[in-house]
């Protein structure tokens, strides 16, 4: 059997091209003893909460005929945000050039937060950031997470 997530973003994706949107990534989560499927959808010019509805009605419909999940969940359709999480090799490509923020699982350099420029990514999970003009290179073992850096 396909994964949720697997399913639910072959299910979403052709709904969210008809609404204008790409799929960016889909969770399948237990927080609190709930469970979530969340969807992440993105679109040039930024996600509106009408784009999020576009999308959530007919997928809910789409996700009760196939049925994948037993149990209870909450469906959530949100915007991939603007700090959005690079998981997949084609997000890394899309903001190639872009801060980010490495977060580790544990420090180097007395540091499990660094932040700087994506210069490179390949497909094993390597990721080199520019540091202050310096190249950092960081492990997939290494890396807890991913996200396009924002500052205010």
């Amino acid at each position: 059997m396909a994964k949720v997530t697997d399913l639910t973003a072959q299910l979403a994706t052709p709904i969210a091209e008809a609404a204008g949107c790409t799929i960016w990534d889909v969770e399948y989560v237990k927080e609190a003893g709930t469970w979530f499927l969340r969807v992440y959808i993105d679109k040039q010019g930024g996600v509106s909460i009408e784009d999020c509805e576009a999308v959530s009605r007919p997928l809910s419909d789409k996700l009760d005929e196939a049925d994948p999940i037993e149990g209870s969940y909450t469906l959530e359709i949100s915007s991939a945000g603007a700090d959005r999480a690079l998981k997949k090799p084609e997000h890394f490509r899309q903001f190639m050039g872009a801060e980010v923020e490495c977060r580790l699982y544990r420090p180097r350099d007395g540091r499990k937060e660094h932040v700087g420029v994506l210069t490179n990514y390949d497909e094993s999970g390597t990721v080199i950031i520019e540091v202050a003009g310096v190249p950092t290179t960081f492990e997939k073992k290494e890396l807890a997470q991913v996200r396009l850096y924002v500052s205010f």
